[in-house]
């Protein structure tokens, strides 16, 4: 295997990238030079506002029980057909001394079959996967439960999804959707709900570009809340809970491409999510000197609750302790897990070449001609 990165690359536009790469240090540089000329101010308007708290001051709580959960798809673009994967994994975390563990493995829920070609495919399936993380996340027995993004993503995913329903109502992935889509709503709004004493769902998005904080403290434009508390909180803080940014336009969800007779259920679901999202908390928080701060989305029920919260932040505590991972063990592993579901891919279509032309009576090319990948697309 080639390790030379630029081995594929013209000469001169290799050259022409690396001269720039000083002109872009010198503007990272500008920028780091801003935030730490403010860094003192910044910090104090945090601690005068009342935003910054300290997590020893929260009530004394067990180390909890946790699991994170991920999902992925893949699309292997055959000349014939497209073979069409989809999954979602739920592992469990470092189990707590006091604890034994729930899962012998990791969980799993996984569609796999061939579709008809459709440039929207891919919109659908992930419709499909963000219903499978859902619901493996409801069904955890774990008192903490990391999903990997946004707690807005669902519906974000499950709008663009039932939207493509119009165009294509025929494929099986749509079929799929349409025969899922109650189950994968009601599993949100439990999510969105948590009522549960003992059970906490936390979104922990990777990658954010919110500002609820730097909106708030007029702050410039060009920072994000995560990238600049990651400079400003020291370990051990955490942001006081506040309300998730709302859209320029409501949430949302198409619910009218379903044709079902669970249309109204379907419909009264979506509209008890919408106005759900509107009380999701946002939190930052930083466990320890090595790791930038943390966004944590979570239900008002579980932010607003002294003791619930301290679970919370706990459980990330417990399980960020290593310096190589930047996000809880179990979300880690999750991700690691099910992304290589699109690698295996093309090794699931040459498996089912062989056994289609162990019985096929016709001419054998014709097999390998029809069943011949472009390309594999993979998403989350």
């Amino acid at each position: 295997m080639n390790e030379n990165p630029f081995a594929e690359l013209p000469a001169a536009l290799v050259q022409e990238v690396l001269e720039r790469t000083d002109e872009i240090s010198q503007a990272l540089l500008k920028s780091f030079d801003n935030i730490r000329d403010n860094k003192a101010i910044w910090r104090s308007q945090l601690i005068e506002k009342g935003v910054v708290q300290k997590v020893a001051n929260l009530p004394l709580v067990p180390i909890p029980t946790c699991c994170g959960v991920d999902g992925s798809l893949a699309i292997e673009r055959l000349l014939a057909v497209d073979l069409v994967a989809v999954g979602a994994v739920a592992v469990e975390g470092l189990t707590p001394p006091s604890e034994n563990r729930y899962w012998p493995e990791p969980q799993h829920l996984v569609y796999v079959d061939t579709e008809a070609h459709e440039a929207e495919s891919s919109s659908i399936l992930r419709g499909i996967m963000m219903g499978m993380e859902l619901k493996l996340a409801q069904n955890a027995p774990h008192e903490v439960v990391f999903l990997d993004g946004s707690l807005t993503t669902p519906t974000i995913f499950f709008n663009q999804a039932l939207s493509k329903l119009e165009d294509a109502p025929d494929l099986k992935i749509s079929v799929e959707l349409t025969k899922t889509i109650r189950a994968s709503l009601e599993a949100y709004k439990e999510i969105l709900t948590a009522r549960r004493s003992d059970h906490y769902w936390v979104a922990m998005p990777k990658y954010t570009t919110k500002r609820e904080i730097g909106e708030a403290m007029k702050w410039p434009e060009a920072y994000d809340d995560r990238g600049l508390l990651s400079m400003l909180l020291e370990a051990g803080e955490y942001t006081k809970p506040m309300l998730l940014s709302s859209p320029k336009a409501p949430w949302h969800i198409n619910t009218k491409p379903v044709k079902t007779g669970e249309s109204v259920e379907i419909e009264e679901l979506v509209h008890k999510v919408t106005s759900l999202l509107k009380n999701v908390n946002v939190i930052y928080y930083r466990p320890f000197t090595w790791l930038p701060a943390l966004r944590v989305e979570l239900a008002q029920s579980i932010a607003q609750t002294p003791a619930r919260l301290s679970t919370v932040l706990k459980a990330v505590e417990h399980q960020c302790g290593s310096a190589a991972i930047m996000e809880p063990y179990p979300l880690y592993m999750a991700d690691r897990m099910v992304k290589h579901l699109a690698k295996s891919v093309p090794a699931f279509r040459q498996v089912a070449n062989q056994r289609l032309a162990e019985k096929y009576q016709g001419d054998i090319s014709e097999i390998f001609m029809s069943l011949h990948g472009y390309r594999t697309e993979s998403g989350v």
